[in-house]
Order: C-alpha cells, then structure tokens, then sequence
C-alpha cells in the first residue's frame, strides 16, 4: 500500500483566509455616478422619462453614459461612455479615424456626418469585481485623453500638417 503525503503551502492558507468580492451581475446608475466621480470627474444626473441620465467631462469635453441591455428596473448589464464631437467643416483629415483604430484597443471612434463619437462600451453580464467598473472608468478618461492628443498630432499621409486645431472639434454633449 502507497501512502501519499498531503504538503500544504502557503496558497493553501491564503486560500482558506481570503473572500472572494461578491461579483456585480448588473449595475445601477449610483454605482456608475460613483466610479465616474472616483475618477475624478463630476457627475450630473438628468432625469428623462424615468431614466437617470449621466452627463461628465474629462479633459474639458463632456460625456455621456448610454444604457445598454435592462437586467431588472435600474439595474443595466452594460453601458456605453461616449462622447460626440462636432468636426467644423464637416470632416476629419482622411484616416485619422482609421489610424486610431489600429493603434488603439478599446474605444472605437465613428463619424456620422459632422460629428465624430468616441465610444467605449462596459459590460458586467456574467459578474465583475466592482473594482473593475473603477478601472474601467479610469480607462475611458486615459481613452478620452489620448483620442485628443491623436485628433491633435494626427498627420495624414503625405502631408506636413499636423492634425486638428482645438477650435475645430467641438464639444456636443447636450447638457
């Protein structure tokens, strides 16, 4: 008969000592508001046929959270941040949209006519930590911050000139 000794390791107690977080399975817009304001950014609720609007800006351009699938009255298994611009003149240098998106992950960018949308979508179906709704805030805000520098120091192919000036992308978030 074989006897096979058990070894414990130091895992085998942390193990035993740690809780595991109780996993978010949806999400309300308080728990959203309060990650918004934890990553330093101020949060307006608007109130519009019974929805909570969630209104922020990062960077000086505001923001908006879009609600995506309803799990139970108030509570959504995920949300879109975006953050519509209006390009003056009506278009972006040819690529810029197509260039952030190879160097980027994400947040997609989309234009439709005159406006240009940075958009990144959070899902919690299926459980996440709610830390992960905080990192996920304090990415939109780097996302929002490079999207600006990229719009900024873009240079289209051939050309000399250096991307938009501040004054022709302007902030579109209605208030």
């Amino acid at each position: 008969m074989t006897t096979i000794a058990t070894i414990a390791t130091p895992f085998d107690t942390v193990a035993q000592t740690t809780e595991q977080p109780t996993l978010l399975q949806a999400i309300t817009p308080d728990q959203v508001a309060d990650a918004i304001k934890a990553a330093g950014c101020a949060v307006t609720v608007i109130e519009q046929e019974g929805v909570p609007r969630l209104h922020s800006a990062s960077h000086g351009v505001g923001f908006q959270v879009l609600w995506g699938n309803a799990a139970a009255p108030g509570e959504y298994v995920d949300f879109t941040l975006s953050c519509p611009l209006r390009v003056q003149g009506g278009t972006l240098p040819e690529g810029v949209v197509a260039e952030w998106h190879r160097s980027r992950r994400f947040a997609r960018v989309a234009q439709h006519g005159e406006f240009v949308v940075l958009e990144m979508d959070v899902m919690v179906s299926g459980g996440v930590a709610p830390a992960y709704v905080g990192v996920a805030m304090q990415l939109w805000v780097q996302m929002m911050g490079q999207f600006f520098l990229h719009l900024r120091n873009f240079q289209a192919a051939g050309t000399e000139s250096a991307g938009l000036a501040a004054d022709e992308v302007t902030d579109a978030v209605a208030g």
